[in-house]
């Protein structure tokens, strides 16, 4: 495993486990699943030198948080747990009243990183922020994070915070390279971290996926997974697969590997078994070479999707037989 020193927070793997999954229907949750799927998933994390979690007060509505407290039992003051507010109504008194209330679910004292999980468009961060920094000021949280934030917005907010805005938590994979243009080079230079979220898109980048293999379910309505953009991602998928052959591994570890080779950089990919926790951790260790890592990056500038509407059109199109 890979990790990075994150101010107030620890000793953060580079490879995480995101548990929006956790206590959620459409992944089987019921009565048994915190003393059962959850707490081996977990487990073995730790086991794989797993140490960074992230949650939100908004996952299962609460009961994410309530799972992973349960499943990491007496380890959980020894990990980074990452959590986060919705920011409805996100003044200061609020935001120490939810970060309790997750605390709580936790079982956690303290917080080691506590987030906003989206930017508020009503409300600015000069208002949002003071809640943030007595929650610091007091310890109940390690560190202040954003989630889904512009580069401009974490940049006003670290000046609302009045210290720095640790992480930011944004979608950014092979097929999403948008944070490598100013995300990326900002937390290098400023020595924070960006969280990846969705870093394997739903499976596109296992490479499995193509004009005749088509997803069904949820999937067939993400517009990375329409007839045009499965046309435009095949350059992608034949680097990633390329590359994957060259280190022995598979197309969404080599995904992974090239997201933690940036600097400041953690992916946290879920995982609904044991067998896929093992896979994504897998990951950590491979080493790209640097030719691979820039036609990886090539690759991804140069996937263009098209828009969700021209994909909501040629949806339709498809359906009604005229495509």
């Amino acid at each position: 495993m890979k990790y990075v020193d994150v101010d107030g927070v620890g000793r953060v793997s580079r490879i995480g486990l995101g548990t929006w999954q956790f206590g959620s229907r459409e992944w089987g949750y019921g009565d048994d699943y915190a003393s059962g799927p959850a707490r081996d998933i977990v487990q073995r994390a730790r086991a794989l030198g797993v140490t960074f979690f992230d949650t939100a007060e908004v996952y299962g509505l609460g009961k994410s948080e309530r799972i992973l407290g349960e499943a990491l039992g007496d380890e959980r003051g020894e990990v980074a747990v990452a959590s986060k507010i919705f920011p409805v109504a996100p003044f200061p008194a609020v935001i120490k009243q939810r970060e309790r209330a997750s605390a709580r679910r936790l079982q956690l004292d303290r917080i080691p990183l506590y987030q906003i999980h989206q930017s508020n468009p009503l409300v600015p961060d000069s208002v949002i922020m003071p809640g943030m920094r007595d929650l610091l000021d007091s310890g109940a949280i390690g560190a202040a994070g954003v989630s889904n934030y512009s580069l401009e917005r974490w940049q006003k907010a670290d000046a609302a915070l009045g210290r720095p805005v640790i992480s930011n938590q944004v979608h950014f994979s092979l097929a999403f390279p948008r944070a490598l243009k100013d995300m990326v080079p900002f937390a290098e230079r400023e020595n924070r971290i960006v969280i990846a979220w969705s870093p394997l898109e739903q499976g596109l980048l296992g490479g499995k996926y193509g004009l005749d293999n088509r997803p069904g379910g949820i999937r067939a309505v993400n517009a990375l997974f329409g007839t045009e953009n499965l046309r435009r991602v095949e350059p992608l998928l034949q680097t990633l697969r390329d590359v994957a052959k060259e280190v022995d591994a598979k197309p969404a570890q080599v995904a992974l590997a090239w997201l933690i080779s940036l600097p400041g950089v953690v992916a946290i990919p879920g995982a609904s078994s044991v067998e896929q926790l093992e896979f994504n951790a897998a990951a950590a260790d491979i080493e790209l070479r640097a030719e691979s890592r820039d036609a990886l990056t090539e690759a991804a500038l140069a996937f263009r999707p098209v828009s969700n509407g021209r994909f909501l059109r040629d949806l339709a199109l498809e359906k009604l037989g005229r495509h």
